[in-house]
C-alpha cells in the first residue's frame, strides 16, 4: 500500500511537472486592433556613393537576382523604400556621387548650368527597376552635402555650411534659393524618366564632418532653408514631394535639432534620422512620421547567420533593432544602409562575391523580409499583450485588413503561439520563418474551427510572422 502511494505521488508530480513545462511552452498572444499607433511607410536600403555601379556590372541574371533580393515581395525582402543619393562632388572618382552641376556657374544668381549623364551612377536603372517591375512606392532622394561652391569651406567634403544660413555668410553671396533650385532640378531629372521622386532630403548627418560629401547644419540653419526649399518645390509643382529632415547621426541628435525646426513644422514632411551614435529608444517629440534612415554594422567581419553568439551583424540582432524603432520609438520606416555591395564586411545586407560571380544574401536580409514582405505601407500598429518567454511581440493591421503579427523569440524556448485577435474572424492564416535555416520561409499556420485563433510553432532563437486574413462573411 505504502509503495502504491509513493507511485501515485510520483505520478501526480511527473504530471504536473508536465503540465508545467506545457504551460512555458505554449503561450497566446492577444491583438488589440483598437489600440492604434503609427502608420507604417514601410523598409528600405540605398545604393548611393556607386553601389549601384557595382550591381549594374553584374550578369544579367545577377542583376535580376540581386534586384530581386531586394524588391521581390516573394523571393526577397519586399522594400518599399529606395533612398537615393543626391550628388555633390565635382567628378566621379573613388566613390563619389557627382553633382549636376559640377562647376559653380559664377554666383548664386547666374543662369544655371546643369548637367545630366541619364546615368547617375546606375542610381538610375536601380530606380527604374524598383518602380516600373517592383511597384514600390518611395523613392527617397538625399543630399549628403551642396555643392562645394555653395558652401563656407568651398568644398563639398570636410564640413562646412551653406552659404546664407544663419551665422554662414559668405563672399560669394546667399546660395539657398540656388541650392533648392538644384535639389529641384535633380528630382526634375527622375520625373522626366518617369521616376517621382516623393521625399526629399537635402542633409545627410550634419552633426559630422568628414572627408567625404558633408555639410553641416544645426536645426535653425536648417529651418532657414527649408522656408526657401518649401516654396520653390510648391512654384515647380511639387507640392507632393515631402521635405525631411536631418538625418542626424543618431537618434538623440536629432532630438536635439527639433528645437530649431520649430518655425518650419507646418512646411516638414518626415524627421529622419540615423541610429550609429543612438539608437531609437523612445519616440521624438513630433506630429510628423519618423524614419530611422541608415544603420549598419560597419566593421564587423562578413556575418550570414541569423543566431550563432549574438554578432553585431547577426539576422536576430537587426529583427530586434527594427522592433525597437517601430515599437519603442514610434518609427514609421526602416532603412540599412545599402543593399547591395562588393566587400567583406556587414556594411551591406547582400555580397557581392570577389570574382563577381555569385551573390549572397545574409540573414540580416531575411530578417527584414519578415518585416517587408509583411507590414506594406499604410499598415498601423496595433496593441498587442501575452506571448512566449523571452519574445517581442508586435502587429499591424494592413490597408487590405490582414493583421501580421511578428514573434521574434530571442532566448532557447520552443513551443506553440496561439494567436487572438479581437473582433476579428480570421479565415485563413500562414505563418512565415527566418532562423539559421530559414529564409523568411512558408510555415503551417492553424485556423481554429469558429476563426477566433490562428495556432503556430515558434522556434528557438527565431524571427515568426504570422498573417491572419478576414473571413469574408456572405451578404
Amino acid at each position: 500500500m505504502a509503495l502504491y502511494s509513493v507511485l501515485l505521488t510520483t505520478l501526480a508530480l511527473t504530471v504536473s511537472s508536465r503540465a508545467t513545462l506545457n504551460s512555458r511552452q505554449a503561450s497566446t498572444i492577444t491583438v488589440d486592433l483598437t489600440k492604434t499607433y503609427q502608420t507604417i511607410d514601410g523598409f528600405g536600403m540605398s545604393e548611393t556613393f556607386q553601389r549601384a555601379n557595382q550591381m549594374h556590372a553584374l550578369s544579367e541574371s545577377l542583376q535580376r537576382y540581386s534586384l530581386d533580393l531586394l524588391f521581390n515581395r516573394t523571393s526577397g525582402a519586399g522594400f518599399s523604400i529606395l533612398r537615393n543619393g543626391i550628388g555633390s562632388s565635382p567628378d566621379s572618382s573613388s566613390d563619389h556621387m557627382v553633382s549636376i552641376q559640377p562647376k559653380s556657374p559664377g554666383g548664386p544668381t547666374a543662369a544655371p548650368k546643369y548637367v545630366w549623364d541619364g546615368n547617375d551612377n546606375s542610381q538610375v536603372w536601380v530606380s527604374t527597376e524598383a518602380v516600373k517591375i517592383y511597384g514600390i512606392p518611395t523613392i527617397y532622394a538625399n543630399a549628403w552635402s551642396a555643392p562645394g561652391y555653395m558652401k563656407t569651406n568651398n568644398n563639398d567634403a570636410n564640413g562646412g555650411t551653406l552659404c546664407g544660413v544663419s551665422g554662414s555668410t559668405c563672399s560669394s553671396g546667399d546660395w539657398k534659393q540656388a541650392y533648392a533650385d538644384y535639389l529641384v532640378q535633380y528630382i526634375t531629372y527622375y520625373g522626366q524618366i518617369g521616376v517621382n521622386v516623393t521625399h526629399l532630403g537635402f542633409l545627410n548627418e550634419p552633426d559630422l564632418t568628414t572627408s567625404y560629401a558633408s555639410m553641416r547644419s544645426n536645426g535653425q540653419q536648417a529651418a532657414d532653408f527649408i522656408k526657401v526649399l518649401r516654396p520653390t518645390l510648391d512654384k515647380a509643382n511639387y507640392t507632393a514631394v515631402k521635405i525631411t529632415c536631418c538625418d542626424a547621426e543618431g537618434w538623440s541628435s536629432q532630438s536635439g535639432m527639433m528645437g530649431g525646426l520649430s518655425s518650419v513644422d507646418s512646411q516638414l514632411g518626415v524627421v529622419t534620422a540615423h541610429s550609429y551614435t543612438s539608437q531609437p529608444g523612445s519616440p521624438i517629440n513630433t506630429k510628423h512620421p519618423v524614419w530611422q534612415t541608415e544603420n549598419a554594422d560597419l566593421q564587423g567581419a562578413w556575418a550570414t547567420a541569423f543566431y550563432s553568439n549574438n554578432g553585431a551583424g547577426e539576422g536576430l540582432n537587426w529583427a530586434t533593432k527594427i522592433y525597437d524603432a517601430l515599437v519603442k520609438a514610434n518609427a514609421s520606416a526602416y532603412l540599412y544602409w545599402v543593399g547591395i555591395q562588393g566587400g567583406a564586411t556587414n556594411s551591406k545586407l547582400v555580397r557581392i562575391s570577389d570574382d563577381k560571380k555569385s551573390v549572397i544574401p545574409s540573414k540580416r536580409l531575411w530578417a527584414f523580409a519578415n518585416w517587408s514582405r509583411h507590414v506594406r505601407p499604410g499598415a498601423v500598429r496595433v496593441g498587442t499583450s501575452g506571448g512566449p518567454s523571452g519574445a517581442r511581440v508586435s502587429a499591424f493591421k494592413n490597408v487590405d485588413g490582414m493583421v501580421a503579427v511578428q514573434i521574434i523569440q530571442t532566448g532557447t524556448g520552443t513551443g506553440s503561439v496561439t494567436i487572438q485577435v479581437g473582433g476579428f474572424v480570421a479565415g485563413g492564416a500562414k505563418a512565415w520563418l527566418t532562423d539559421n535555416t530559414h529564409d523568411c520561409d512558408a510555415q503551417a499556420a492553424n485556423v481554429s474551427e469558429d476563426g477566433g485563433s490562428v495556432t503556430a510553432n515558434v522556434p528557438a532563437r527565431s524571427m515568426v510572422t504570422v498573417v491572419l486574413e478576414a473571413k469574408e462573411v456572405a451578404n
